[in-house]
């Protein structure tokens, strides 16, 4: 059951992941997989603080949502390679911007995640 549980949240998140890249945006930055980062983030440390703070919600649940959904939306990988891309292409200041944007803002969206807990309990 855990495997339908989290294949059914990882086809959500990728599907939520796929809507954000239909976003038109012009740029050589890839910013929209840093907003995904981002907001995938944020979902991770709602999910976690949710989980910390109350002892009723299921494992599957827990699956659905972190594993599931979390794993299916961001893309880590694809920044992985977004970085890589820019330093073969030169563009060592932009993608040192990029990872350093990607870390800490991604470190923040945990932490606002979390905090955002406190208004549902």
């Amino acid at each position: 059951m855990s495997f339908v549980v989290i294949g059914l949240g990882g086809a959500v998140g990728a599907m939520g992941r796929y809507a954000i890249s239909l976003i038109p945006v012009k740029t050589s930055f890839p910013i929209l997989t840093l907003l995904t980062n981002i907001m995938g983030a944020v979902l991770i440390g709602f999910i976690v603080g949710i989980v910390n703070s109350r002892k009723d919600v299921s494992p599957n649940t827990v699956l659905f949502w972190k594993t599931g959904v979390c794993g299916g939306f961001t893309t880590f990988s694809t920044f992985s390679l977004e970085a890589c891309t820019l330093f073969e292409n030169r563009s060592y200041c932009m993608g040192g911007i990029y990872i350093a944007l990607s870390v800490c803002f991604c470190v923040l969206g945990v932490v606002c995640g979390r905090k955002l807990t406190m208004l549902f309990q």
